[in-house]
């Protein structure tokens, strides 16, 4: 008899969990689709960038990767920070190396044989910006069109590789007066799309991203120019950038468990 009682009541504690979780597993997705939540997004992102004003007559096509940590209120506003690291490989300012080359062109290790020196371009960005969320072309509330804009900073250089290491014109302490080291303030802003699944799983983000900075040489000398570059300068990149968001969200209205 004591058999027969306990079973049961198992198979029926069992089932009652089952809907429980499952109630409560579409009480929790529906809330994060129907109601505008507050949620701290981590998002990694990439982009292809092409330079204009006075980083035009340096650089040509690069790509940055970014890190940026944003928190969404309930009303739809954005606040946030951001780091970015640009790089590439094309490279207009190509005559800094001139005064170290040959009749032929080249330039003479130590071993008395031609170099292999490369150039790259390498930058660093930080930035924090405010925005709104405005939810058009979705039925998540969380998801929509951002905007946002902040003040940047963004220093960016020429990287001299010396391959092998063999050139001494070209040690580290040697490479900074060539490699027009530059760095200012400005403006940063982003205008896209961004959408967060209510499964919390498809994720993403994507738009037009813009920075202008006001820059100047960091170097006190430049060695093929010989003298120092005074110039003011307006460095300007645009991109299209697109990436991934891990977000975090905050507990959830009550209203939703007590239905």
């Amino acid at each position: 008899m004591y058999k027969l009682l306990v079973k049961p009541n198992c198979k029926i504690l069992s089932l009652s969990v089952i809907l429980y979780l499952a109630f409560a597993s579409g009480m929790y997705a529906q809330n994060v689709r129907d109601s505008l939540l507050r949620i701290s997004l981590f998002k990694f992102s990439y982009a292809v960038q092409v330079p204009s004003g006075d980083m035009a007559k340096r650089f040509g096509l690069n790509s940055a990767v970014d890190l940026n940590f944003s928190v969404k209120t309930k009303k739809g506003l954005f606040l946030g920070v951001n780091g970015n690291f640009v790089f590439g490989n094309n490279i207009k300012e190509t005559g800094i190396l001139d005064s170290l080359r040959t009749s032929g062109g080249f330039i003479i290790d130590q071993n008395g044989l031609p170099a292999i020196v490369r150039l790259f371009e390498r930058g660093y960005g930080a930035s924090v910006h405010v925005g709104k969320l405005f939810n058009v072309l979705s039925k998540n509330k969380n998801s929509g069109v951002l905007v946002y804009a902040g003040p940047a900073y963004f220093q960016h250089k020429i990287k001299i590789d010396d391959v092998g290491r063999q050139t001494p014109e070209l040690v580290k302490q040697y490479k900074r007066g060539y490699d027009r080291l530059s760095s200012g303030f400005g403006f940063h802003e982003f205008i896209g799309y961004v959408y967060l699944g209510n499964n919390r799983i498809l994720n993403f983000f994507g738009g037009l991203d813009l920075m202008q900075t006001f820059t100047r040489s960091q170097r006190s000398y430049d060695f093929d120019l010989m003298k120092a570059d005074t110039r003011k300068r307006l460095d300007v990149l645009s991109g299209i950038r697109v990436g991934w968001i891990l977000p975090l969200y905050g507990s959830t209205p009550q209203q939703y468990y007590y239905k």
